[in-house]
């Protein structure tokens, strides 16, 4: 017996000893900091992945990537437009406690504040390297742009590609005619515009080149912790894909580049895997919004969700959510808890130590949901602003309560072939009650059965604006807003 414990013992030693000269060994220690790797799309829908429903298109990489981690189904945008969206992102905020609200146009001469922290600042006091490749959107000029809030390296366009002079035909509007006046969309590197995107086949490279961007920047910083964060342009109107995906889809155009947004997906999971570093990378993919229906065959999908972007129906602001955090989140499992886009600063902050701001951010901290612990509830409540601060709803738990107000319905005819139809214009005039785990398309208005719950969600609501306003109600703002960057 002694002789066979022997044995068994240099047997261990032996396997140990190979184990950690190995060269496909991971570069993940105990005390290495976890990467970041944040991909972020543009009005893609609900519905438009393999794991949520899209018919179609495939996206094999993503759903392996769902496969791998955990899928979120009562995830939320922190508003449904774009530089609101991202602001709520990288803050950790409500986009209406820090001013920003819509889309930000090429004449708007406002932005980010320098005075708010970003999740990139917090990883670069972590020493972290940072890098962001894609649509930036909150602020074009220099004072606003990402080198000046916390990214040491950036390539994109600074705001959305249809805000650019270009007809459907190709051809550039007049003066005066349509966006005739606006400047061609510019590709800056760092504060620099490096290029004028002057046509269409201009933006079908851009997927590719932010993922290459992306890709070169892993490669580069594979030995220090890095955050990467890849905001694609598309599936924005107008769309871009290239050569490569173009007609590849059974759905058409918006088929293709939701395609090709699954192989940049690919890319990066295989950069990981080849550097050594997947094990420990925190990979998120998420979006800005819902959908923009009225486009029809150039629009995503909602996936049976009520309404689209730029609504505070469920369509406009539920959005998906992959983590895939090995060793940490299980895989291949569904999360059904209640979170936003406004909860990912926080809670990376707490798993890499990081601060976060003095001031207030709306954000909480999801790390135990992250790592699978479902008895866990960190957020109850949201708030659903719209517009320059305009409470539209609040949820708690399984409960919406929306507000009177006005928005632009989707219920005409849509566009084709990248010409938007009309939308709408519809008003709330009364109190409506949904269940959402019940009813997620929000088709039942079950106020009159609950008015307990209505009492309920109004002390949300009232909380709501003592903090940030409603200008639904002509409450201008509330005691937690702080003052928009300007020029």
């Amino acid at each position: 017996m002694p002789l066979l414990r022997k044995s068994l013992c240099s047997i261990i030693l032996v396997l140990t000893l190979a184990a950690c000269n190995s060269p496909n060994k991971s570069k993940e220690t105990r005390d290495t900091p976890p990467n970041i790797v944040l991909i972020f799309t543009d009005d893609q829908g609900y519905g438009d992945l393999g794991s949520y429903g899209a018919a179609g298109f495939r996206t094999p990489h993503l759903d392996k990537l769902a496969s791998q981690g955990m899928r979120f189904t009562h995830h939320y945008s922190a508003q449904p437009v774009c530089s609101a969206s991202r602001a709520g992102l990288l803050t950790g905020c409500y986009p209406n406690r820090i001013g920003i609200s819509g889309a930000l146009f090429p004449h708007h001469e406002i932005g980010l504040n320098p005075d708010e922290v970003t999740l990139a600042e917090m990883l670069k006091e972590k020493g972290y390297a940072t890098g962001i490749f894609g649509k930036w959107h909150l602020g074009h000029h220099k004072k606003f742009l990402p080198l000046q809030h916390g990214f040491d390296e950036y390539l994109g366009v600074p705001y959305s590609n249809d805000m650019w002079p270009i007809k459907l035909d190709g051809t550039k509007a007049k003066d005066g005619e349509g966006r005739g006046n606006y400047p061609h969309l510019p590709l800056v590197e760092g504060n620099e515009t490096i290029e004028e995107i002057k046509t269409f086949a201009g933006q079908d490279k851009l997927s590719q080149l932010y993922t290459d961007r992306a890709v070169d920047f892993i490669k580069r910083n594979a030995e220090q912790p890095f955050f990467v964060y890849l905001p694609h342009t598309m599936p924005h109107v107008p769309l871009g894909v290239s050569a490569e995906f173009r007609g590849k889809s059974e759905q058409g155009l918006y088929g293709d580049v939701m395609m090709e947004l699954d192989w940049s997906v690919g890319q990066v999971m295989e950069t990981l895997e080849a550097e050594g570093i997947a094990e420990n990378t925190i990979f998120i993919f998420t979006t800005d919004n819902g959908p923009w229906l009225n486009y029809g065959n150039h629009a995503g999908s909602s996936g049976g969700l009520r309404e689209g972007k730029t609504t505070s129906w469920e369509g406009g602001q539920r959005v998906p959510m992959i983590i895939r955090w090995p060793g940490h989140t299980p895989p291949g499992t569904v999360s059904n808890k209640l979170s936003c886009n406004i909860d990912i600063f926080p809670t990376i902050a707490e798993i890499v130590g990081g601060a976060v701001p003095d001031h207030p951010i709306d954000g909480v901290s999801m790390q135990a949901v992250w790592r699978g612990d479902f008895d866990q509830t960190p957020r109850t409540e949201l708030y659903y602003y719209f517009r320059k601060n305009h409470l539209n709803a609040v949820r708690k738990g399984k409960w919406k309560l929306v507000f009177p107000h006005k928005y632009g319905s989707y219920n005409a005819p849509p566009g084709n072939d990248g010409r938007g139809g009309r939308r709408v214009q519809t008003i709330v005039d009364s109190l409506e009650l949904y269940n959402l785990v019940r009813d997620p398309g929000e088709a039942y208005n079950v106020i009159k059965l609950y008015p307990e719950i209505v009492t309920e969600l109004q002390e949300v609501a009232r909380e709501a604006r003592e903090e940030l306003g409603d200008l639904n109600q002509e409450i201008e703002a509330g005691k937690g807003n702080r003052p928009i960057g300007k020029l």
